[in-house]
């Protein structure tokens, strides 16, 4: 089942029902892959703290407002605030104590006011109860993350000196920003480069320079953030997507099945207590680095590319700690 916040399944109820379709908890769940017991949870939400005027008409055999010129709650925030919730996603790692605590609660005092009953948070007993580690993230300029967030919601292009990993150089790029991510403790922004004439990933840290272009943009016909992600791994995303298989031991595979992971990917337990991961992605760069930390105890199957890749990087590092005269096996394709 999707993981679709509350907020977003409330949008679309509201704008189903707003639209005249007289939508009903079935052909919402549907759409949102959820079930329909949530649609109905959500749907009692809006009728009991948000006001919402909701009914059941009979013989359309769905919902309509009874008041056409209710609308959902606005709440005004202020730039500091709205800093501060882009920040919240990342509160627990780096911001309990910091200067943007009291403007986040500002923030969630402003939306406490829009709903029945008390909403409080107890910093201070949350920083007692519980913490996390620093986080290794790329940092960046806050001032950034706002702007960038400005230009995706005003649809406007950015042109901005970027640091291409892959390459080692700067260079400048114009870009129209469709939506920003975080994912590893880094923020990151998919955005159609003018350059090269399609949509491309750009991590918001390697950002140095940028001017807001006063023009506007429109969006990309068809661009899905479900569909981006879907053939992403960890934030990179190449241009084509290839299937991917990977096989782990019976001592990896112990954190490998209780992990979270993504509906399609593909789980094939073996009689050894070893398992198969499948799954598709363009990243396949992100893929390699990820499965060399597991060392011996992870072995690609497919695409033969990465195969070859993994080998060849397993036996450039052994180089770095073989004994002086020793040469290793140049057969990649043992075992």
């Amino acid at each position: 089942m999707s993981k679709r916040q509350q907020l977003e399944r409330i949008f679309e109820i509201d704008r189903q029902v707003r639209a005249g379709l007289y939508p009903t908890a079935d052909t919402i769940a549907a759409k949102l892959e959820c079930s329909r017991r949530v649609i109905f949870q959500d749907k009692r939400f809006m009728t009991d703290r948000m006001g919402a005027p909701i009914e059941f008409d009979r013989q359309r055999g769905g919902w309509y407002y009874t008041d056409d010129t209710w609308v959902m709650p606005n709440i005004m925030v202020t730039e500091g605030e709205l800093l501060a919730f882009l920040l919240s996603i990342e509160v627990m790692q780096r911001h309990l104590g910091s200067d943007y605590e009291g403007q986040l609660r500002s923030a969630i005092d402003k939306i406490a006011a829009n709903v029945k009953g008390p909403v409080t948070v107890d910093m201070e007993e949350l920083r007692h109860l519980s913490s996390a580690a620093a986080p290794v993230g790329v940092p960046i300029d806050e001032r950034v993350l706002l702007d960038m967030y400005r230009a995706t919601q005003e649809q406007r292009p950015v042109r901005m000196n970027y640091y291409a990993n892959s390459r080692g150089e700067w260079n400048t790029r114009t870009v129209n920003p469709h939506h920003l991510y975080f994912e590893n403790q880094n923020w990151y922004m998919f955005a159609f480069d003018h350059l090269r004439g399609e949509m491309r990933n750009f991590h918001l840290g390697r950002i140095d320079g940028y001017e807001l272009l006063p023009e506007r943009f429109s969006r990309r016909p068809g661009f899905s953030v479900e569909t981006w992600m879907g053939q992403a791994f960890q934030g990179m995303r190449g241009n084509h997507p290839q299937r991917v298989a990977v096989q782990f031991d019976e001592f990896e595979a112990r954190w490998i099945r209780e992990r979270n992971w993504p509906d399609d990917y593909e789980l094939e337990e073996k009689p050894d207590g070893s398992l198969t991961m499948r799954f598709e992605t363009g990243g396949l760069e992100a893929v390699r680095r990820w499965v060399m930390q597991f060392g011996p105890h992870a072995r690609v199957l497919e695409p033969a590319s990465l195969r070859q890749e993994v080998a060849e990087a397993h036996r450039q590092a052994w180089a770095q700690y073989a004994p002086e005269g020793v040469v290793g096996d140049d057969d990649s394709e043992k075992n």
